[in-house]
């Protein structure tokens, strides 16, 4: 019996700046219902106010702290462990390390920097690293979608960092375990109660899984045909949010 939902934001609610369709009726009828739900994300192009204002232009109405970021999962590790970061990530996210000690940096934190993926800002990185520096990351997904097609995320660069320093990288995001778990406990439920819907089979729906959820695929945002096969047995396949809550949910109850 699912209890609870969690919900991915880019690819599976909306691409760029435009809702997909049935998503925004799709949330709203869910929160009518009074089902535990949260979205999350691993999101690091912008700061999770930044992304709270854009959901709202875009007509969800979605409650900040309802947000759950890999960007924020990274900055609680970091204070959590009294860590000063080198920041590799886009400008729009500094919002959500801001405060931290950044001086005489002892940790190097990898988000979806774009521009900023420079040699000198790699190279410096990696410096850091080969001193023994923890390499910390929002995730490690391969590309997403953006409005005018697939673009590389973050985890070409981070696996670039872990070759040549020779280190792996701590991932605070999806498709982490503790992730999902500590998402899970806000919802008050046992893992198994939980759906997770996502557009990346890897890190939304196999990491769920993985970690003990029920899990399913759309077909929307980066979804490739061919993407089905990288999918546990038990994961669901959905052509869009709709469909998808179609299957998790009791009969009759979507």
């Amino acid at each position: 019996m699912i209890k609870g939902i969690l919900l991915d934001l880019s690819g599976t609610l909306h691409v760029g700046d435009e809702a997909l369709p049935g998503a925004k009726n799709a949330v709203a009828k869910l929160q009518r219902q009074g089902l535990a739900l949260r979205f999350v994300t691993n999101t690091s192009r912008k700061s999770r106010a930044i992304l709270h204002r854009q959901l709202e232009a875009m007509g969800f109405t979605i409650p900040k702290e309802l947000l759950l970021t890999a960007p924020l999962a990274v900055r609680s590790y970091l204070e959590s462990h009294r860590l000063r970061p080198y920041l590799l990530i886009h400008p729009d996210l500094q919002d959500d390390f801001a405060d931290l000690p950044r001086h005489d940096p002892n940790a190097v934190v990898v988000g979806y920097a774009e521009d900023g993926f420079t040699y000198a800002a790699m190279n410096e990185a990696f410096r850091l690293l080969k001193e023994g520096a923890p390499l910390l990351a929002t995730g490690k997904t391969r590309y997403f979608q953006g409005k005018d097609g697939l673009k590389l995320d973050t985890g070409p660069f981070l696996s670039a960092l872990e070759y040549a320093a020779e280190t792996e990288a701590v991932v605070l995001g999806k498709p982490s375990p503790g992730f999902f778990h500590a998402a899970v406990a806000t919802l008050g439920c046992r893992p198994q109660q939980v759906g997770m819907i996502g557009d990346d089979a890897r890190s939304d729906i196999a990491g769920a899984i993985a970690a003990g959820l029920q899990g399913v695929l759309v077909k929307t945002g980066k979804y490739r045909p061919g993407d089905e096969q990288l999918l546990p047995p038990s994961a669901g396949l959905a052509d869009d949010i709709v469909d998808a809550l179609r299957q998790i949910l009791p009969k009759g109850t979507f």
